[in-house]
């Protein structure tokens, strides 16, 4: 905070004036200022004698020495940023002042280096903050990457399945990288907290989904950030690209999301009681095709007047499809299997409990929660324990600081059997070929008949497969931070920290062999079973020494050094064995077994140098390096240096400064570079071994490693522009970026001489530029009445400028049926496939036009109505599920005429043909959206009636209803257009192949403090 009253010639005019006085005066008051609530000393307050000129102002670290007169006095408050504060002083000594940020300003802490944070007035990074409130205070998420959809600028969240615990994608300012990770590193509390997907055991060689029978990310496992309680957290940081998140170098490539849990507060010991009761349905059902005697019998007859032999026995299938048809709608025995199937209200209830205070010196959070969601299929859903502690501890008279986070999850996650497979036996597949004249419900025996017209009865499959994920999670971390010197204008702290990060995941996939398709006279496997168990350790260490010093013009320089170490082990074993014996459910018991093992280890270092200059907060900079090496380099030995550098001018600071109405104005700029590790297997070549006449022999993969291959670095240049106007009550945040992405790990063919068919090489570039406008308004304050509104847009574009291979294709499932390609000059998300000639065309982008949200809310007296509207305008799909309805006769759209140019062909038939002729057009959809992400209405109850039933032990109560996605305008032809085929990493998001459709979720809530 700038100093406000001492100005170099006003001191001496104040000593002159004032010399007697201070000779005389009788009566010293030392003190601290600190912020509430957080306990940091609050620096440059000024500290006035209330109804004199007599004042003060506190050091770096809020300490402050006045000398006064006579007693008692009143000492007054105040600075930019704070609410101004009187407080009577009676004696002599020294005292402690609780000062509170001003709601009003923009003045809110955000992160510039892994030991400091700064004022948001003096940021010069476009860095998005997500405070607890709008994060899981509107509705209750169900996961934490599932909350952030909609809150902030530069991220395009796709969900990869609708079931219960999570699958997210997390984009933040386009694409990062093609082959290499794509989602950002997630800290909690200082903790780097391990978000990996991890592919359930077995579920591929059922479905033959990839290749080989190999793990596929097709599988779409639940992200492992969806273990973090959302409830728990108190902040969010979002650090979109290197020029902020540079200073955490080799992993920051796609971003940073920096969570900041809740802490305790001094005072009386608060506790808080919440419950969450509610449901889900299907967001969009698709709906049946009305089926006819004349349509069913034109979809099975298949004429052939060559062959009249052929044709007649088509004639008889047709007829007796008819007759079956008939029968069932006479019968009153058509069956909706998609409503069957989808039409579940999963349960919800969420429970939270929580205690929190502290004293002078001790703060703690402790917290117990338990979230139940059933999926809208049966025997999905997901269930997760949390329990939290956090403790703040201040000790050698407040020169030291101790923070312990601790948390503990257990999760379990019933996923069911869905997405993309070979073999029609997924349930989403099977029902694309099922009629409503098929009877496939059990006998009174419980014996389900088979699917006539599929691989699977998904009924059967529903409720006799599992496919379950169980998480037994420990997220610890802690900080010491130790004040080595402090004078007046200058301090030196050593702050310590380590966190680790453990968990086990057991995936469990039971196919009885009894199922339709695991009987051997189907070419089924008689039953599988498989277990996968990793093991993930993941720990970071850092030790920092950060130094304060201010010189007599106001000039800050604040000077932090570091060192840090990760490591991260996991261990993943899948044991898949096939040919069940005597129904047997045990691993033991079975014929065929097949075990394979995944082993990751890693270990980085790294250092880092930053120094900041702040100018009375008109004028603000700061430059940094990043130094890195990891085993996860061709050479361990080698650093890669990570700059960062960037700047701020706050002109409604300086003296000259007159626009009243105009209460801030900065323009900002700032670069930065991040890494992104190769991905595994690019360094190095991957042999695996196999039985060669009967020996042990080595076999060599298809594509070679190159240790000589260098991190893909990504360099980010950020500019932007911020405005306050009366009194903050409105304000504007405008960010532009470019954002290039060098040395792109890709793979190159080679000569087949080598023995090998490719190669991992640094053979491209890929850049992307956006801009970011975020519009926040508080149109309405008053005692009874309160409107905050908020509205985002943004956009980017990508481009790849370099390419020094052949162009590819890669995602989707070809050309014929829409492809990603990456090729120079166009966009890195361009969908291309053959047209109606046989031409290669490019049908669309999976990047949106722009994304644009308006959030608002309203509160009159004790009611409160908050909501959040989501545009996503363009981005296109791969949609496939249509195709496989059109081949099984299902399609809801089968018979309506407005795909053909020409209006003859109806869609169904339009789309085999194309598919038959290998015209990808039809399959490319627009996958633009709006909807009404989160709504909430909630009433907290009066204070005069709380102390009337409750005798004044209750403090809070308030009830209300939320809803997530309950409303829902698109147009595109399937369930949801947030969906991904291929997981949740990687550059091919949009593709669709019968998913786990999406829900809405609607809530009851009850809240109470005591």
């Amino acid at each position: 905070m700038k100093k406000q009253i001492h100005f170099c010639k006003m001191k001496i005019l104040l000593l002159l004036i004032f010399a007697p006085a201070i000779l005389l005066a009788q009566e010293t008051i030392t003190g601290k200022v600190v912020v509430e609530g957080t306990g940091e000393g609050a620096a440059f307050m000024n500290v006035v004698e209330e109804g004199t000129n007599n004042g003060t102002s506190s050091d770096i670290d809020g300490n402050f020495s006045i000398t006064v007169n006579k007693l008692p006095v009143n000492l007054k408050i105040f600075a930019l940023g704070f609410s101004e504060k009187v407080v009577s002083v009676a004696t002599a000594g020294s005292i402690t002042i609780n000062v509170r940020e001003s709601s009003e300003s923009l003045e809110e802490v955000i992160v510039t280096g892994l030991a400091t944070s700064v004022k948001r007035g003096n940021a010069a990074n476009a860095v998005a903050s997500i405070s607890s409130e709008d994060l899981a205070g509107l509705t209750p998420p169900q996961t934490l990457d599932g909350a952030l959809a909609g809150k902030f600028a530069g991220a395009l969240i796709t969900k990869s399945s609708g079931a219960p615990g999570g699958g997210i994608s997390v984009k933040l300012r386009g694409v990062t990288s093609i082959n290499g990770n794509s989602q950002p590193l997630y800290i909690v509390d200082g903790v780097y907290v391990n978000n990996n997907s991890i592919a359930a055991a077995g579920l591929n060689a059922v479905s033959g989904a990839a290749s080989g029978g190999n793990a596929s990310n097709q599988d779409n496992p639940s992200n492992r950030i969806a273990d973090i309680n959302p409830d728990d957290i108190e902040n969010v940081e979002i650090l979109k690209g290197a020029s902020a998140a540079a200073i955490y170098g080799s992993r920051a490539a796609a971003g940073v999301v920096i969570i900041t849990t809740k802490k305790g507060t001094k005072g009386k010991t608060k506790i808080s009681f919440s419950q969450d009761v509610g449901f889900n349905t299907i967001l969009n059902p698709r709906g049946q095709r009305t089926f006819t005697e004349a349509r069913v019998f034109d979809f099975f007859f298949k004429p052939n007047p060559s062959k009249p032999i052929e044709e007649q026995n088509s004639r008889d299938a047709a007829n007796a499809q008819v007759a079956l048809f008939t029968a069932a709608r006479d019968s009153g025995k058509l069956f909706d299997y998609e409503d069957e199937i989808y039409g579940e209200k999963g349960f919800i209830s969420n429970t939270s409990v929580n205690i929190s205070g502290g004293s002078d010196n001790t703060l703690f959070y402790a917290a117990f929660s338990n979230n139940e969601e059933d999926g809208i299929v049966k025997n999905t859903g997901y269930n997760r324990k949390s329990i939290r502690f956090n403790l703040n501890h201040d000790f050698f008279d407040k020169r030291a600081k101790l923070s312990l986070s601790t948390n503990y999850i257990n999760s379990q996650a019933d996923r069911g059997f869905f997405n993309n497979d070979n073999t029609g036996t997924t349930i989403g597949v099977a029902l694309t070929s099922t009629r409503p004249w098929t009877n496939l419900y059990p006998d009174a025996n419980g014996n389900y008949p088979d699917n006539p017209s599929a691989g699977s009865n998904p009924l059967q499959t529903r409720d006799k497969v599992i496919n379950r994920e169980n998480v037994n999670r420990f997220i610890v971390g802690g900080a010491l931070d130790l004040k080595l010197l402090e004078y007046d204008n200058s301090n030196l702290k050593l702050i310590l920290r380590g966190g680790v990060d453990y968990y086990e995941l057991i995936t469990t996939a039971l196919f009885p062999e009894f199922l339709q398709s695991q009987k051997l006279a189907n070419k089924g496997l008689n039953g599988l079973n498989a277990i996968g168990t990793t093991e993930n350790r993941d720990a970071n260490y850092s030790a920092f020494l950060v130094h304060n010093y201010t010189t007599d013009s106001d000039l800050n320089f604040r000077t932090q050094a570091g060192i840090t170490k990760q490591t991260f082990s996991r261990n993943t074993i899948r044991n898949t064995v096939t040919d069940l014996i005597a129904s047997q459910t045990s691993i033991e018991q079975a014929a065929n077994k097949d075990i394979k093992q995944d082993r990751r280890e890693q270990e980085d270092q790294g250092f880092f140098v930053q120094e900041e200059l702040n100018f009375q907060d008109k004028i603000i900079a700061t430059i940094g390096i990043r130094g890195d090496k990891s085993n996860n380099n061709g050479d361990a030995n080698e650093i890669f240096y990570y700059p960062k550098a960037s700047a701020a001018v706050n002109f409604h600071n300086f003296d000259f400064w007159k626009a009243e109405f105009m209460n801030q104005l900065k323009i900002r700029a700032a670069y930065g570079e991040a890494g992104n590790f190769a991905p595994n297997g690019a360094l190095f070549t991957a042999y695996t071994n196999s039985l060669i006449g009967g020996n042990v022999g080595i076999v060599l993969p298809v594509t070679l490693g190159d240790p000589s291959i260098s991190p893909e670095r990504q360099k980010e240049l950020e500019v932007g522009l911020d405005v306050g106007l009366l009194n903050n009550r409105i304000g504007l945040e405008f960010s532009y970026y470019n954002k290039k992405v060098e040395d792109l790990i890709l793979q190159a063919n080679i000569e087949p001489s080598t023995g090998f068919s490719s190669k991992f090489a640094n053979a491209g570039s890929l850049e992307n530029k956006g801009v970011e406008i975020a519009l926040n308004a508080n149109p309405v304050q008053s005692e009874n009445f309160e409107w905050n509104t908020n509205l985002i847009y943004f956009t980017n574009t990508s481009e790849i400028t370099k390419l020094e291979v052949a162009p590819f294709n890669l995602g989707g499932f070809g050309t014929g049926l829409g492809s990603f390609r990456i090729e120079e000059g166009k966009s890195a998300t361009q969908i291309v496939g053959t047209d109606g000639s046989g031409n290669l065309a490019v049908l669309g982008d999976s990047e949106p036009d722009f994304q644009m949200t308006w959030s608002n809310n309203l509160r009159y007296k004790d009611f409160t109505l908050s909501f959040l509207w989501h545009w996503k305008k363009g981005g296109d799909n791969v949609n496939l599920s249509s195709l496989l309805t059109d081949f099984g006769g299902t399609s809801p759209d089968y018979d309506d005429i407005d795909l053909d140019p020409a209006g003859v062909k109806p869609n169904g038939v339009y789309r085999v043909d194309a598919f038959k002729g290998k015209n990808a057009t039809p399959f490319v959809e627009d996958a633009s959206y709006l909807r009404l992400r989160e709504v909430g209405v909630y009433y907290n109850l009066p204070s005069k009636f709380r102390d009337q039933i409750f005798k004044g032990y209750v403090s809070n109560l308030k009830i209300g209803f939320s809803g997530n996605n309950l409303i829902n305008i698109f147009d595109y032809n399937s369930y949801d257009p947030e969906v991904s085929n291929f997981g949740s990493n990687g550059l091919s998001t949009g593709v669709e192949v019968t998913p786990f459709p999406s829900s809405k979720r609607y809530l009851f809530h009850l809240a109470v403090e005591f």
